[in-house]
């Protein structure tokens, strides 16, 4: 169903959330220069770093730079999801593979009261945001559109220049759209019909998988607005860090 110029059908609201976010993000984007992309606001930041200078326990990619990644958890803010996963009736067992994590974990937070704790992540700097969206969804085209087979980890050669991160990140986010595009009714409401191997989208129905694709690109753009706006404040250069 169309209303003017404004599609009302379940996939034409994605695709106009997802091309406004889109847009917004060049917007916001325009300018980035390297080390502004590489800046750590804070010490102990997640970003892109050498192989041998990683840090972290589970840092990847398939070249000389690799993204940091911690040890596996379920963070504070995912609870209520892991919840609804358990209610849905996905078992212990599946929810622990999900999220790599132990089964005496999940069970710990099926039984957890109260509000949750504040989420004890770290900051990332703009690299790391950057990079984590595009082999999310450079992976998710691959397992929902492709060949099935490439393991996401592998498939974003990380850069330090912030000029060649965001030309392959546009090209990544335009083959998306394209095919998203091309997705019909019955293949929204497919279970399984992306079989991304990190997560739940495999136990999903696609419809679920775009709207939880959109809102990734809408939190982490916003985060990465957030940083361009104190760089841009000078906050940097006022603790030492710029």
């Amino acid at each position: 169903m169309e209303t003017g110029n404004a599609r009302t059908d379940r996939l034409g609201i994605l695709l106009e959330q997802f091309d406004k976010a889109r847009d917004m993000a060049r917007v916001r984007l325009a300018g980035l220069g390297d080390e502004e992309y590489l800046w750590e606001p804070v010490p102990g930041c997640w970003s892109i770093r050498r192989r041998g200078e990683a840090t972290t326990p589970r840092a990847f990619g398939p070249g000389e730079w690799v993204l940091d990644l911690g040890a596996p958890d379920i963070p504070a803010s995912e609870y209520a999801e892991v919840a609804r996963q358990a209610a849905g009736g996905m078992s212990v067992e599946k929810i622990a593979e999900d999220w790599s994590v132990s089964v005496d974990r999940v069970e710990e937070v099926l039984g957890h009261t109260g509000e949750p704790e504040p989420d004890d992540a770290p900051v990332a700097t703009i690299a790391w945001r950057l990079g984590h969206l595009h082999y999310q969804f450079a992976g998710s085209w691959e397992w929902s559109f492709g060949g099935r087979r490439q393991d996401p980890k592998l498939m974003v050669d990380f850069t330090p220049s912030a000029a060649s991160a965001l030309e392959r990140f546009w090209v990544t986010l335009d083959r998306w759209r394209d095919s998203v595009a091309t997705v019909t009714e019955e293949q929204l409401d497919t279970v399984g019909f992306s079989q991304y191997p990190y997560g739940s989208d495999p136990d999903d129905p696609y419809v679920g998988v775009l709207s939880g694709a959109n809102l990734e690109l809408i939190h982490h753009m916003a985060e990465i607005a957030l940083l361009r706006d104190l760089w841009r404040a000078g906050l940097g250069s006022r603790d030492g860090r710029r």
